[in-house]
Formats: C-alpha cells, sequence, structure tokens
C-alpha cells in the first residue's frame, strides 16, 4: 500500500519536476520558433530564377559556380559579415549544399535557406545574452587590449571560448565608445541593454517575407548590385521615394551590419540643404524635435529607423552619425534637420556667378548647379508648356549667365546620381552642334545610338565640368560626351562608374496565379551604356582631364568597390566629329595646376586629411584604452584647432583659443570650385596667347 501510494507521489511530483528544469528552455523555444517558407514563395523565386537567367544583361545561367557566390553572399554578406555569430562548426554544416542553391531556386525549394535564418537566429540569441551577462562586470579600460573591428577576413571562430573572447572585447569596446561621449556606467549599462535587445528583437522578429527577400537579393545582387528583388512593402516604398513625395530629410538609408548606413542623399531635400549629412555616414541615434531624448538605433530593423526618421513637414529630428572614418573610434556628432517634403523644384538646376581675381585680371564666371537630370513627365503630358526639366531649365540659366556677360560656365555635377537619359542627352546638345551623345547596347547585343538632332548651340564659350566620385550614370553619359567631343574640360574626381541600365517588372507578369498584394517587384539590368568612342562607362566611370585629390576614390565607394559589378569592355566607336581641342590646352593647364595647387593651403589640408583617412581605412583595430583613445582625441580637436588659426591667419584675424566656438564666417568655402574657376581662366588665357580657340 505504501509503495502504491510512492508511485502515486513520484507520478505527480516528478512531471512537475521535470516542468521546472526544462520550463526555461520551452519558453526559449517560443521566442525562437522556426521561421518557414510560406507556399508561394517556391513559384516566385522559381519564377525569378527563370527571369533572371533569361532577362538579365549577362544571361548567367544557374550552376554550381554561381550557387557558389549566392552561399557567400547569402551565408556571409547577409548575416555574418564580421563574423560574430556563427561558428566554424556551422559553416562546415552549411558547405555541404554549398553547389546545392541554384537547384533550391530552380525548383522552388526553400528549406535549407530558412535552416540556415534560424541557425543563426539561435547564435544571435546566444551572443545577446553572453554581452549583457558582460555588462553585469566593472568596466576596466585601463588594460593594453585592442579590439579588431574588421574580422571579414578572419578565419570563423572554432568554438565558444573563442567568440566569447571575440565578444568580451566587442561590449568593452561599445562601452567604452559610449565613456567618451559622456556617459557614465549606469548610462552605459542602460544604452547597451536597450541596443542589445533591440538588436534581438530586429532578428527574433523577422517574418517569412523578409527572410525570403534577403535571401532573393542574395541571389539578384549575385548577378550585379543594381539587380534587385523589393518585397511589396518595399515596392511601395521604392515607389514613394522615386517619386519625392515623402516627407522626411531626403536620404536612402540602407542596414549595413548593426548600422543604419546612408547609401544616397536626395538632390535638393532638407539633408542635401542642410549640409550635415553625407553618402556613408552611420546613424546611431535619432531624437525628436530640438529636445528630444535620443534613442539609440544600432542594431534596429531598417524600417523601424526610417518611421523614426520620417515625419510631418516643418518639425525636427536630430540624428547622431559617424562618418566612415570615425567608426573604429566611436567619434559622433549631433546634427540637426528640418523635415519638409521633397520637391522637384528644389532638385532644379540653379545658378551663380563667381566673381574670380587671377593673373591681375578680374573673371566673372557662371557656375550652374545640376543637382540631377529631370523632367515633370506628368506636366509634359498634361500639355503643360511650362513643365520643369533640365535642359529647359539649364537653357534658361545660360541666357541669364550670357546677358550678365560671364567670361565662361563651370557646370558642377559633383553628387549628381543621374537621373533622366533624355535630360543628359538634350543638355549635351545646348553645348555641340548635333551628333551621338550615347551607346545603348541591348542584352541580346543591339546597338542603339542615341542622338542630339538639334543644330543650335546655345552656348559655345569656355566650358569647364566639374565632377566627383559621386556623379553617376547620366553625370556620366553628360561629363562623358563633353568630353569626347573636346567641348569642354573635365574636373575633379575620377566619377562613380555604374554604366547600367535597370527596368523595373511587376512579378505579376510571371506568378498569375498568386495573389497580387502578396508580389514584389524585380529591378532588372537590361543594358549598358558606351561613350561613342565604343569605352564603356560601367565600373571605370569617367577620368576627369585634371584630376583633384580625393578623399575616396571609386575602389572604396563606387561601382568598382561593388562584388560581382559588371565588368568593363567596349564596342566599336560610332562615327562623330569632335568639336574642340581640349587636348591642344592639357599639358599647359595641368602643368598651371600643379603650381598653383602646390602652394594652396586648402589642397594641402585636403591631400593631409586625404593620408590620415586612408591610414585609418587600413586599420583593422583600435585600442581599448581609455587614456590612449582620450589622447588620440584631444590630438584630433588640438589638430583642427591649429588648422582652423592658420585659416585665420591668412585672413588677418586673431587666433581662437581651446574651446571656443568656431564662428561661421570661418566656414571653408568651396575651393574645388574656386579652383576650376581658375583652370577656366587659364582657358581663356591661353586662348590670347596664340592658341586656336578652344571650341571650333
Amino acid at each position: 500500500m505504501k509503495g502504491q501510494i510512492n508511485r502515486k507521489i513520484n507520478a505527480t511530483i516528478y512531471p512537475i519536476i521535470l516542468l521546472f528544469l526544462f520550463l526555461p528552455l520551452l519558453l526559449a523555444s517560443r521566442t525562437t520558433e522556426e521561421v518557414r517558407p510560406e507556399p508561394y514563395h517556391s513559384a516566385v523565386a522559381s519564377k525569378i530564377a527563370y527571369s533572371l537567367s533569361r532577362y538579365h544583361y549577362n544571361h548567367q545561367s544557374l550552376s554550381d559556380s554561381l550557387s557558389s557566390i549566392i552561399f557567400d553572399q547569402y551565408v556571409s554578406e547577409t548575416w555574418d559579415p564580421n563574423r560574430y555569430y556563427f561558428y566554424a562548426s556551422d559553416i562546415a554544416e552549411f558547405e555541404k549544399a554549398r553547389d546545392k542553391f541554384d537547384d533550391f531556386l530552380r525548383d522552388g525549394q526553400l528549406g535549407y535557406v530558412y535552416h540556415i535564418f534560424n541557425v543563426f537566429k539561435e547564435r544571435v540569441q546566444e551572443r545577446i545574452s553572453f554581452a549583457k551577462q558582460q555588462l553585469e562586470a566593472p568596466f576596466d579600460f585601463t588594460s593594453s587590449e585592442e579590439f579588431k573591428f574588421d574580422r571579414e577576413e578572419d578565419p570563423w571562430p572554432a568554438n565558444r571560448a573563442e567568440l566569447d573572447e571575440i565578444w568580451r572585447k566587442k561590449v568593452k569596446y561599445d562601452a567604452l565608445n559610449l565613456r567618451l561621449a559622456g556617459k557614465d556606467d549606469a548610462g552605459i549599462r542602460e544604452t547597451l541593454t536597450k541596443r542589445y535587445e533591440n538588436l534581438e528583437r530586429s532578428i527574433l522578429e523577422l517574418d517569412s517575407e523578409e527572410v525570403f527577400e534577403l535571401f532573393m537579393n542574395a541571389f539578384t545582387e549575385s548577378f550585379d548590385p543594381h539587380t534587385n528583388y523589393f518585397s511589396p512593402i518595399n515596392s511601395e516604398n521604392f515607389r514613394i521615394r522615386m517619386s519625392l513625395s515623402l516627407e522626411g530629410i531626403g536620404a536612402r538609408l540602407s542596414r549595413e551590419g548593426e548600422y543604419t548606413n546612408v547609401v544616397s542623399i536626395v538632390p535638393g531635400g532638407p539633408a542635401d540643404k542642410s549640409g550635415l549629412l553625407h553618402a556613408n555616414d552611420k546613424i546611431i541615434g535619432v531624437g525628436q524635435g530640438e529636445d528630444g531624448e535620443i534613442v539609440d538605433v544600432i542594431g534596429w530593423k531598417i524600417n523601424d529607423v526610417v518611421q523614426k526618421i520620417r515625419g510631418k513637414k516643418g518639425t525636427t529630428v536630430r540624428l547622431q552619425i559617424m562618418q566612415k572614418d570615425d567608426v573604429a573610434a566611436g567619434k559622433s556628432t549631433m546634427i540637426s534637420i528640418v523635415r519638409e517634403k521633397v520637391k522637384l523644384e528644389d532638385s532644379a538646376a540653379k545658378a551663380d556667378t563667381m566673381h574670380l581675381r587671377y593673373d591681375g585680371q578680374e573673371y566673372v564666371l557662371g557656375v550652374i548647379d545640376i543637382p540631377t537630370f529631370y523632367s515633370d513627365f506628368a506636366a509634359q503630358h498634361r500639355g503643360d508648356p511650362n513643365y520643369k526639366s533640365t535642359t529647359r531649365d539649364v537653357k534658361k540659366l545660360i541666357e541669364d549667365l550670357q546677358q550678365k556677360n560671364v567670361d565662361g560656365i563651370i557646370i558642377d555635377l559633383r553628387n549628381n546620381g543621374g537621373g533622366s537619359l533624355p535630360e543628359a542627352i538634350s543638355l549635351t546638345g545646348l553645348f555641340i552642334k548635333d551628333g551621338p551623345v550615347v551607346q545603348v547596347r541591348e542584352s541580346g547585343g543591339d546597338v542603339d545610338v542615341e542622338m542630339d538632332d538639334d543644330n543650335a548651340i546655345y552656348y559655345n564659350g569656355p566650358l569647364a565640368v566639374l565632377v566627383n566620385g559621386f556623379s553617376a550614370s547620366a553625370s556620366e553619359i553628360f561629363a562623358a560626351a563633353i568630353q569626347d567631343y573636346e567641348r569642354g574640360i573635365i574636373i575633379g574626381n575620377q566619377t562613380f562608374g555604374k554604366g547600367t541600365v535597370q527596368n523595373l517588372i511587376p512579378l505579376t507578369r510571371f506568378v498569375p496565379r498568386v495573389d497580387e498584394s502578396k508580389l514584389g517587384q524585380l529591378k532588372l539590368t537590361i543594358a549598358k551604356f558606351y561613350r561613342i568612342t565604343g569605352e564603356s562607362t560601367q565600373h571605370k566611370g569617367v577620368v576627369p582631364d585634371i584630376l583633384f585629390p580625393e578623399r575616396y576614390g571609386i575602389h572604396e565607394f563606387g561601382e568598382a568597390s561593388q562584388k560581382h559589378a559588371l565588368p568593363w569592355d567596349q564596342i566599336n566607336s560610332t562615327f562623330y566629329n569632335k568639336q574642340g581641342n581640349i587636348q591642344e590646352y592639357l599639358p599647359k593647364l595641368s602643368l598651371r595646376y600643379k603650381v598653383r595647387s602646390a602652394k594652396n593651403p586648402e589642397f594641402n589640408y585636403l591631400r593631409e586629411d586625404i593620408a590620415t583617412a586612408s591610414k585609418i581605412r587600413q586599420e583593422k583595430s583600435v585600442s581599448l584604452n581609455e587614456k590612449e583613445r582620450r589622447d588620440e582625441r584631444d590630438q584630433q580637436e588640438e589638430k583642427k584647432l591649429q588648422r582652423v588659426n592658420e585659416r585665420r591667419k591668412l585672413q588677418g584675424l586673431a587666433p581662437l583659443a581651446k574651446g571656443d566656438k568656431i564662428p561661421e564666417e570661418d566656414e571653408q568655402k568651396d575651393e574645388l570650385l574656386v579652383e576650376s574657376g581658375r583652370i577656366v581662366a587659364d582657358m581663356i588665357l591661353l586662348s590670347k596667347e596664340g592658341l586656336t580657340g578652344y571650341f571650333k
């Protein structure tokens, strides 16, 4: 009887004990519920795979070699570029499927794709749990340790102990950055706890559609960086961005590791007008109004960050940003931008005059700033005779400048990311008599030559085109044509190198039996641009006749820096008549520029900055010793003050003391634009010295 009672008690107690023992695991399993593909994803994946193989410019077929590229793009680039999460054993397991991703796509079998994500999700939870444990211990910033923040080329961690050591230093690095920003220990723990929890939540909340989009982009970008899949929600966001109808700051953002990265600035938008936010800056905090709390957004999902930045017209958003070269040091800056609606007229071309005293003479030069190549197609279709377009606006600006008797004109295309191809062609026509402007090679091999058929020349005086590494696409077509015709001189930095054409295709065309609301769009590369000489603008961009020092080369931020970018190549030249002889001027123009720039303090400062930035970008580790980091920061501030005072001395102003606010009148002038004016003045002088005219 007693044994029966004991058995009954045991039968009751054991399940309770087991429940308490395994309750944490059961609760954890609910948070790590596996994400699985939706039934319709199979059809969408196979149709996208078919479409790319057939319609992409390269006609690249699904193969084991392409599968290997997709594997690296998905496992390493999408989920763990810095090798903070996966173990070497995870990668060894995944490697068994390296040559099977082509089959997964062809057959629409996505189970293993989601398995990789689910493993990643588990690893993220492990790391965040460990990171939060590290926050419980006291901080020690006196030891001589370094944190390696760039681990892209390092081996995958062999075991938990090795990964724990990486994360111990990572948490210390994050904490030291906050200490240097002025937070005390309690504030550091609070901020990092929220940051790590946000990072964990951003991964745990990824749904099936988001994982599918990330995988499909790992696939599409294996063809080239401009071929993309947009999920239904991101298709709508893309449409809004292209229509420029959103009230916000006018910046295109993307997720890069834990950070929100600024991809590009919308010309004429609030961010562009402020001059405070630039491409490749990283947004690490967002606050509302002039005094709202700055919310740490490191680790947030990109859509959540975008929603935080968007807001009503006229309201202020404060952003805590880190520039590219400041990431390692953890140095950040606070900026304020007033939100407003981005309008077409804000992106319109604008003109000003530059009064330049050079070589004992006075020159008045026209400067036409073109932020983008635009055309109001809706107004044009309505029959509005006053519709806005780049060419129409520039034509009026030229007329105004000629009435002011300018001695020459500079077209400023810096940071112009492109836009309307017809506008680039018609704008070229303002400066040449007629002829071909650009060649477009379709995926099937056919070549179309786009012509300027207007015999009229609206300006035939001295002309310079100023470009930089962020001048892309339509900007490169215009600059290349002016250079090939020798109609004007190209000045600045090697351009971005985007010489491809994309088309946006709704997936409803390929998957008709799936609910339209579940289908997105495919942005597909279908053609390439070629200069009239037959050389592609892809990858290489346009190399200026006179090169300025450049902080960031195209191999760091241009098309050449993009994995799987289509290569440079060449087709046959088309027939054209040169309409100038700039090459005759170049030796003397270049020599005068080199002599002048060698003595120019601003150019020397720029060269120093470039050398410093280059050195910083080569470093992959940073000190975790607080004194060393503070000393480095103090040295940077002293150097900055020294430079400010050197400029003030040249202007006959009294030097500033440490801690003094820099007056607005000390703001640096656009020396690159001024030097472009001197080069145009040299063109005029050389013409007077007896060389044949710059324009035939």
